[in-house]
Order: structure tokens, then sequence, then C-alpha cells
């Protein structure tokens, strides 16, 4: 899977280039702070992790895409074990702490999150969009730290084209205030 794409093989799903230019940019103004905030609290565990690349001395991908049948049958059809198909965030946080600390930053790293899919639909419920799951599959967060610099990146994932934009709009009004109940230091870029 190429680092910008969704997995393939989901039907309607598009590289996120193709999913509306209207994508809002962060620049995170505190690193150290939303670094701490990032890797060491509960700050971003309301989210899934879609895919991580961490790059120090070697490069580790990450696929957050859970594999069901390492399960066992009864742990598979054991709803509150394996909810979603993406990995928790606050389970993979650890191991990417793990790979990321030590005397020397990363030379780079990126995740794409995916928020809770009941938190999409109350923001979405909030905002006055119907939508039975058939329209909007995810409100994505990327995250991108270059070695200098740390930049946020919201998207919307859709199961097909849509012109109304309503969704990406609510997405970036509640992630700005998320980010601010957080105090997390930004500006839009």
């Amino acid at each position: 899977m190429s680092p910008g794409s969704l997995p393939a093989g989901m039907p309607g799903h598009k590289d996120r280039a193709e999913m509306g230019k209207k994508m809002k940019t962060y620049q995170i103004s505190d690193l150290k702070s939303f670094m701490n905030k990032l890797l060491l609290s509960d700050t971003f565990d309301c989210f899934l992790l879609e895919e991580g690349i961490i790059v120090t001395a070697n490069t580790f991908q990450i696929d957050g895409h859970i594999r069901k049948e390492f399960y066992t049958k009864e742990e598979q059809e054991d709803e509150t074990l394996c909810p979603y198909d993406f990995s928790l965030w606050k389970d993979m946080r650890p191991l990417c702490f793990q790979l990321i600390k030590g005397k020397r930053t990363p030379l780079s790293f990126k995740f794409v999150l995916l928020l809770f899919p009941g938190h999409m639909g109350k923001i979405l419920e909030k905002g006055g969009f119907s939508d039975n799951g058939s329209l909007v599959r995810a409100f994505t967060l990327t995250i991108k730290y270059d070695g200098t610099h740390a930049t946020l990146i919201t998207g919307l994932s859709t199961n097909t084209f849509m012109m109304d934009k309503t969704p990406e709009q609510l997405w970036d009004e509640a992630f700005r205030k998320f980010m601010d109940n957080r105090q997390v230091s930004w500006e839009e870029i």
C-alpha cells in the first residue's frame, strides 16, 4: 500500500489526494507539548490507527488493519474484543512511542488516524447531516512530522463522490474545538 492511499480492494475509496481539496492543514506551535499529548497521554485515544510510518535508523511501517483471522472464532464473534476494522490508537501508542523515543529525534513519521465511528456520527447528527454510513466512511487526521515541524491534516474518506461539503466543514470545526479543548497550540496554514 502506498503511504498516501487507502487500502486496495475497498470499493469506492480513492487516494486521499483525490478526496476534496478543502482539507485543512494545521502546524503545531509547541512541538514538545504536542508530542507528549500524542505519545504519552490519552489525548488522541478517540482515534483508530489506519497506518503509521516511522523513520529512524530504520523505517517501520504499521498497517493498522486488524487481521481478524488471528483471533479464535469465539473472539471474532465477540464484538467487544474486535469492534473496529482498525487498531485503537491507545493500543498502538506505546509501540509507536518505543520506536520514536531515544537520544535522537526521528527523521520523520506519519500517522493516519480515523475518528471513532460513533464520534463521527454524533458530529454529523449534531450538524444536521443525515448519513446512515453510505456516504461518509471516516473523518481522518493525518499527522506528519518532518524532523522539525509537525502538521495535522484533516480529511474525509467517502464511499462515493459528494458535492455537499457539510461533513468536511463539520469535521474541521469539531477538530479545531478538539485541539483547543486539549490545549494543543496550532495555527492554520
